[in-house]
């Protein structure tokens, strides 16, 4: 029998065609399109409380962040390269960080008009979910149950990764197996946690997880010497790497235990905004196949090619279509750069990580990164 308690919050749910969601001190209106009952499987993700009512997809959120004239973005404050608020100047960078600028620029035409909303990994899908924050960006690995159960849609992967493990050099640690009747610090509400249990599992080793609340707990009880080891997306140990103690005093084993594909998501039941965070994505892609750069976007502006006169917005009604200027691409390329510039700017050679490209190079150049055409 259902609990009287989530009947009669589902009941005037139903009733209303509108419910109204507090933001930073804002009324909006969403447009309620359907309920989902989040079950205490998908709970277990850190999505929401078991037995929860969410409010899923509706509402037109292009004219809501045209209307407030900032985009409200759910991203990181503790993972540098990705989503870091850095101390020295108080300000968000990252990868992640930029494409939720280059959706800011395809939508308000200015890609400092973004907030960012840090968010745990424990409480980014309610943010996203209850509206709080217009998409998430925040390395978000793209799953069954995310994409379906938890009601989300999600943008092209922007980033593919892999789990892997940090030890201590000096210990003798060579391989997964060798950490066997072991501790592992892991961040709860994550992918990261389950897949760490199931790949012990399967190499019939026991080890001891000790979970915590986010990456700078996490980073901080493994620093301290409380674990043996500190698993995360390989990515994610290369930035936490730099914050230790003595980086050089650990190593990240070459073993990958999962695939993490990451990248944007937003609510269910709002195509148009859906296109909008995925063609931004595809407008970074495809300007670094056709060279397109900060530098040169708008003198390629004026190019006879084309292809290169629809992802500019030259000619044709790609913006249009959705709500957005015909130039689009052009103001995110010229503000943000093309997916090339994003990447080195955060992660590349002249960073603290120097992270090889690998799968994130273009599909040209034996990568995963395949642009879908502006046409």
């Amino acid at each position: 029998m259902m609990n009287k308690k989530r009947f009669g919050l589902m009941a005037v749910f139903l009733a209303l065609a509108l419910v109204l969601v507090a933001c930073g001190g804002e009324a909006e209106t969403v447009e309620v399109t359907r309920i989902v009952e989040v079950t205490r499987e998908v709970a277990a993700e850190g999505a929401a409380p078991a037995e929860a009512v969410i409010v899923e997809g509706g509402g037109n959120t292009l004219e809501a962040v045209q209307e407030r004239g900032v985009l409200r973005c759910g991203g990181n404050q503790a993972v540098p390269g990705f989503g870091y608020l850095n101390p020295d100047t108080n300000e968000f960078e990252g990868f992640d960080i930029d494409f939720c600028r280059a959706v800011a620029a395809a939508v308000l035409g200015d890609a400092n008009a973004v907030e960012i909303r840090p968010t745990t990994a424990t409480e980014r899908f309610p943010v996203l979910q209850t509206g709080e924050v217009d998409v998430l960006i925040r390395n978000t690995t793209w799953t069954i149950s995310r994409d379906t159960s938890l009601g989300f849609d999600f943008a092209p992967t922007t980033f593919f990764d892999g789990q892997g493990m940090m030890v201590r050099s000096g210990e003798g640690i060579e391989s997964l197996e060798d950490l066997e009747g072991g501790t592992v610090c892991v961040q709860s509400g994550t992918t990261t946690e389950q897949n760490l249990a199931d790949v012990f599992r399967g190499l019939n080793i026991e080890i001891e997880s000790v979970v915590f609340a986010d990456a700078d707990a996490t980073r901080e009880a493994y620093d301290a010497g409380q674990c043996d080891g500190f698993t995360t997306d390989k990515s994610g140990l290369v930035s936490q790497q730099i914050l230790l103690t003595n980086p050089e005093e650990h190593v990240i084993l070459e073993e990958t235990m999962s695939k993490e594909p990451l990248g944007p998501l937003v609510r269910h039941g709002d195509d148009n905004w859906f296109d909008i965070v995925k063609w931004t994505v595809f407008c970074t892609m495809n300007a670094e196949e056709y060279g397109v750069t900060s530098e040169n976007a708008a003198e390629m502006a004026n190019s006879e090619d084309p292809v290169i006169q629809n992802l500019l917005g030259t000619t044709g009604d790609m913006g249009t279509a959705m709500g957005l200027s015909n130039d689009f691409c052009l103001q995110v390329i010229s503000q943000v750069g093309n997916y090339a510039e994003i990447y080195d700017r955060n992660l590349g050679p002249d960073t603290p990580f120097n992270l090889v490209r690998g799968l994130n190079t273009l599909y040209t150049e034996g990568g995963a990164i395949y642009p879908m055409p502006f046409r």
